[in-house]
């Protein structure tokens, strides 16, 4: 006797193609649980390479603002061994995240991005003196830079003579008065800033700069992590 189209074998039945273990069954490799899904160890180790920049960025600009112009500040080595160890942990971190090449490159321009925000924060830090002071010489140094787009940067250095002593020195990109000139300086008396001409305009250059090496770090960790490397190089689906 045949059997019938509808009993246990059938193509519909208990043991069809589509079973729990099947391609687009639960553990698929589309699944919640897959190693591109949303809550898989791929998408999480992306995710952290890609916050990581920013991340950095923002602890750096706040321990930087608090270090120049908190009263209750630490000391300037505690400050300064603090923010080295922050973007030395960011770059090895961020280095080990992004796969290839990309993790090296990235990696300086991260630090390059975390350098230029504590220039950032120290020239509009507060400062809370000011005194009229005489320029005593101006001096030229050529500096190569890397951090900053490379290319070679030309500091003025200005010797002053300035009521009680202090300021003696100003760095500053340009030629801010002649020798034997006056020049009004805004400082920080307890010296944790660098003095400043006052009512200089505020470092957009440098914040651009920091956006810009912040951005390509930021593409380069979202692009080449090493957590997405299987994404990268699973074969296509039909």
């Amino acid at each position: 006797m045949s059997m019938s189209s509808t009993g246990a074998g059938r193509s519909g039945g208990t043991g069809r193609s589509r079973g729990a273990g099947s391609p687009g069954g639960t553990g698929s490799p589309g699944g919640t649980g897959s190693p591109g899904g949303t809550g898989s160890p791929a998408g999480a180790g992306t995710w952290a390479a890609t916050a990581l920049p920013a991340a950095g960025v923002v602890a750096v600009y706040a321990w930087a603002a608090w270090s120049f112009g908190s009263a209750s500040a630490p000391s300037t080595t505690v400050a300064v061994s603090v923010g080295g160890a922050v973007v030395l942990v960011a770059a090895v971190a961020y280095y080990l995240l992004v796969d290839g090449v990309m993790g090296l490159w990235g990696a300086l321009a991260l630090v390059g991005a975390l350098l230029l925000t504590v220039g950032v924060a120290d020239r509009t830090a507060s400062r809370g003196a000011v005194a009229d002071c005489v320029v005593v010489k101006v001096h030229e140094e050529r500096h190569v830079s890397v951090g900053e787009g490379g290319g070679e940067r030309t500091v003025y250095r200005h010797t002053l003579r300035c009521p009680g002593g202090y300021p003696s020195d100003l760095a500053e990109d340009r030629r801010v008065a002649p020798d034997g000139g006056e020049v009004r300086i805004a400082y920080d008396p307890r010296r944790r800033v660098a003095p400043a001409v006052e009512g200089a305009s505020l470092p957009w250059g440098q914040g651009f700069l920091a956006v810009l090496l912040l951005a390509v770090a930021t593409a380069g960790a979202r692009r080449f992590s090493r957590a997405g490397r299987w994404d990268r190089e699973a074969p296509a689906g039909p």
